[in-house]
C-alpha cells in the first residue's frame, strides 16, 4: 500500500484561501456573462432585411444613415418609412446586384462563419504541441518523480502496514550481534514510554553496516514486523532526480509521512546514492545531490526521537559517506553486519532448507564448511542452485553431492566440457593441479583438499583445486602463510619439474601469492620486524574499505627494502614447492595420470595417494 500526502513548504495553509479563490472565478464568470448579453442585446435591434430591400428604400430615399462594415451595413430609416427602424443587411458585389436588380430578383448575401476553420488552423496545433509535450512530460515524471508530473516531489516510499510485514528475528540467522542491538529499537517503538523512564533515548539513527548480501534490508524488515509498526522503505538513488530541488521536496515529504504514521520505521537502503560526501564528487553549491543531502541533515537535525520514528539506513560503502550524517545526533550508531561464521552459515542454511526436500542423513554444518566467506544471500543462491541439480538428475531429495556440484559452478563457474584442449595442455594442466594437491597434502596445517578437477570451468580456469577448511580463522601463524604460498605456487613449481618449463596458467596464482607476502611486509611486520608500512583497517567504516589498507608515504629506500623482502618470501616459498615435487616426482606422475583419466578426483580416490605421501614423510624424518 503506497500512501502520499503534500508537503506544505510554508508550514500552514491560509483557511480564508478556497474561499477567496471561488469568489474571484465567481467576479469573473459574471462580468464574461455580462459582456455576452450585452453584445446580444445590441444586436436584437437591428432587424435582419435582404439586400435587394436595402436597395429599394435607398432608391425611395427612406434610409436616414448607414454604418458600412467590411461584410454587412447597418442603418437607420426616415421618420415615417415604413419599415424597421433599424436594419442590418449582407453586402453583394455591385455587378451581381445591378445583374439581379434588373431580372426584378429579390436576393440577399449569406456569410459563411469562419470561426471554427480559423480556430482549428491557430488552436489545433498548439493543441497538437502541448499534448505531446505533456505525454512526453507524464511518461518522464512516471520513470523518474513518481506518480506523475504534479506529484514530483513526492516521496516514493513504499509503506506496509503491521499485517504486509511477515519478516521476524527468526528469519534473520547468522547475524546474532546485529540482531541483539536491533532488539533496543523494538522494544523503543513498542513501548517508548517506559523505554525512556531513566532518560534514555533513542538514536536518531542507526546505520547497518556490510557487505552486499548480508541481510541488512532483512534485518530491517525484521524490526518492523516484531515491532508491528509502518515499515518505509527506499533507496537512496529515488531522491536524485535531473530537476533541482526535487530530491529535498521527497525528503521533506518522507518525514512528513512518517510523523502522520508514528511509531512507525523509515528504511534508506543504498544510503550511499544519497549521503555521499560533499567533498569528494566536487559538487556545486547549487547541486541536485547537495541539496538532498542537506535536506536530509536538516530533517535529521529536528528530528525528534520521542515521537516513535526510528531512521534506519543501509550500506555497503561508508568509506563514501559524508562525514556530517555519521556524526552523533544524526547516524550515531553504526551496526555492521558482516559475513556469517560458520556457524552462522549454518543457522542460515536452515533458515532456507525450510520446506526445501532434502536427505535424512544432510547435514548442513558440512555445507557451511564449503562454503567459507559465503553470505545470507549467496546461501540462498547455493540452495536454490543444489535443487535445480538434483531436479535436473531426477532426484527425489536433495543430497550433500548437489550441494557440492553447486558450490563449484558459483565459486568456479560453468563446466565447459566443449572447450576441448590437446593433450599436452591437459598434461600441463594435470600436473599443474596435482602439483597444488600434493603440496597441500605435504604442509602441516593447510586446508584438506576435497576436490581436483582439469574441466575447464568460467572464463578461463582450466582446471581446479578445491580445498576444504575445516574451521574459519581469524589468525594465521607465519608458518601457515608461508604454507599458503606453498601451496599457490605449487602449479607452477609442478610444471618446473616435469616439463623444465613455465606457462602462463599460474599467472593468477602468482598473483595471489604476492598479495599475501606484500601484506606480511606492509601490514603483519613478518619480514622487516615490528613496522607496519601500510594502515591496519579499523572499525566497521574502514573494515569494508575496497581499497584495503592505505600505504604511508615511504622513502626509496623504504619501498626498495619492501619490495626486496616480498621476493624473498616468494621465493623461498616457490623453492620449497620445487623441492617438495622433486622428492615426490614418481607419485606426482602417477596421480596426473589418474588425473587425466578421469578427469576429477574426488577426496575418497585421493586418500591413497595422501597415505603414500604421508609414508613418505616419516621415512625421511626417521
Amino acid at each position: 500500500m503506497s500512501e502520499q500526502t503534500k508537503p506544505d513548504p510554508s508550514g500552514a495553509e491560509d483557511p480564508k484561501l478556497p474561499q477567496r479563490r471561488f469568489g474571484l472565478g465567481t467576479i469573473l464568470l459574471l462580468g464574461i456573462l455580462f459582456l455576452w448579453v450585452q453584445s446580444w442585446f445590441a444586436a436584437s435591434q437591428f432587424q435582419q432585411i435582404p439586400y435587394s430591400k436595402f436597395l429599394d428604400l435607398l432608391d425611395q430615399d427612406k434610409i436616414a444613415e448607414v454604418v458600412i462594415g467590411t461584410n454587412d451595413i447597418r442603418g437607420k430609416l426616415k421618420d415615417g418609412a415604413k419599415g424597421p427602424a433599424m436594419f442590418t443587411t449582407n453586402r453583394v458585389d455591385k455587378p451581381t446586384a445591378d445583374l439581379l436588380r434588373a431580372k426584378k430578383v429579390k436576393f440577399t448575401r449569406r456569410i459563411e462563419s469562419t470561426f471554427l476553420p480559423t480556430l482549428l488552423s491557430w488552436v489545433a496545433p498548439a493543441l497538437l504541441f502541448i499534448g505531446v509535450w505533456w505525454f512526453l512530460l507524464r511518461r518522464m515524471a512516471k520513470g523518474a518523480a513518481g506518480g506523475g508530473f504534479l506529484s514530483i516531489g513526492k516521496s516514493k516510499a513504499k509503506v506496509y502496514v503491521e499485517t504486509e510485514v511477515e519478516t521476524r528475528f527468526e528469519d534473520v540467522a547468522g547475524v546474532d550481534e546485529a540482531r541483539a542491538e536491533l532488539v533496543e529499537v523494538v522494544d523503543f517503538l513498542k513501548a517508548p514510554d517506559s523505554y525512556g523512564r531513566l532518560g534514555a533515548r533513542m538514536p536518531k539513527g542507526v546505520l547497518l553496516v556490510g557487505p552486499p548480501g548480508t541481510g541488512k534490508t532483512l534485518l530491517a524488515k525484521a524490526v518492523a514486523g516484531e515491532a508491528g509498526v509502518p515499515f518505509f522503505s527506499i533507496s537512496g538513488s529515488d531522491f536524485v532526480e535531473m530537476f533541482v530541488g526535487v530530491g529535498a521536496a521527497r525528503v521533506r515529504d518522507l518525514f512528513e509521512q512518517a510523523r502522520k504514521k508514528a511509531p512507525c520505521i523509515i528504511f534508506i537502503d543504498e544510503l550511499d546514492a544519497l549521503g555521499r560526501s560533499r567533498t569528494a564528487g566536487g559538487f556545486g553549491g547549487h547541486d541536485e545531490k547537495e541539496q538532498t543531502l542537506n535536506q536530509l541533515l536538516v530533517e535529521l537535525d529536528g528530528f525528534d526521537a520521542s515521537t516513535g520514528v526510528v531512521l534506519l539506513g543501509a550500506t555497503n560503502r561508508p568509506e563514501v559517506l559524508d562525514p556530517a550524517l555519521l556524526r552523533a545526533g544524526r547516524f550515531d550508531r553504526q551496526i555492521l553486519v558482516d559475513r556469517p561464521d560458520k556457524l552462522g552459515r549454518t543457522a542460515i542454511l536452515n533458515v532456507h532448507l525450510r520446506g526445501k526436500k532434502v536427505a535424512d542423513d544432510l547435514d548442513p554444518a558440512q555445507i557451511a564448511a564449503l562454503t567459507p566467506g559465503f553470505t545470507g544471500a549467496d546461501l540462498a543462491n547455493l540452495v536454490n542452485e543444489a535443487a535445480l541439480t538434483a531436479t535436473r538428475r531426477g532426484a527425489d531429495e536433495i543430497e550433500l553431492g548437489d550441494f557440492t556440484v553447486a558450490v563449484e559452478r558459483i565459486v568456479a563457474g560453468l563446466e565447459r566440457k566443449s572447450r576441448l584442449l590437446n593433450p599436452k595442455e591437459r598434461k600441463i594442466v594435470a600436473h599443474h593441479e596435482m602439483g597444488h594437491t600434493l603440496v597441500a597434502a605435504a604442509l602441516p596445517g593447510t586446508d584438506p583438499v576435497h576436490k581436483v578437477s582439469i574441466v575447464p570451468r568460467g572464463m578461463g580456469a582450466l582446471g581446479y583445486t578445491m580445498q576444504r577448511p575445516t574451521d574459519d580463522r581469524f589468525l594465521m601463524t607465519k608458518t601457515e602463510l608461508l604454507n599458503k604460498l606453498m601451496v599457490l605456487f605449487g602449479g607452477r613449481a609442478a610444471e618446473e619439474v616435469v616439463f623444465g618449463h613455465l606457462s602462463n596458467g599460474a599467472s593468477d596464482d602468482i598473483a595471489r601469492a604476492t598479495d599475501i607476502a606484500r601484506e606480511m611486509v606492509e601490514r603483519y611486520g613478518m619480514a622487516l620486524g615490528p613496522v607496519a608500512f601500510a594502515r591496519q583497517p579499523t572499525g566497521p567504516l574502514d573494515a569494508l574499505n575496497p581499497n584495503g589498507a592505505r600505504r604511508h608515504e615511504l622513502s626509496e629506500a623504504s619501498t626498495r627494502e619492501i619490495e626486496r623482502a616480498t621476493r624473498e618470501l616468494l621465493e623461498s616459498a616457490y623453492a620449497s614447492a620445487v623441492e617438495i615435487l622433486r622428492a615426490n616426482r614418481s607419485l606426482l606422475d602417477e596421480s596426473a595420470a589418474l588425473l587425466l583419466e578421469k578427469e576429477t578426483l574426488t577426496e575418497d580416490e585421493l586418500a591413497p595417494f595422501f597415505d603414500r605421501l604421508h609414508r613418505s614423510k616419516q621415512r625421511i624424518a626417521s
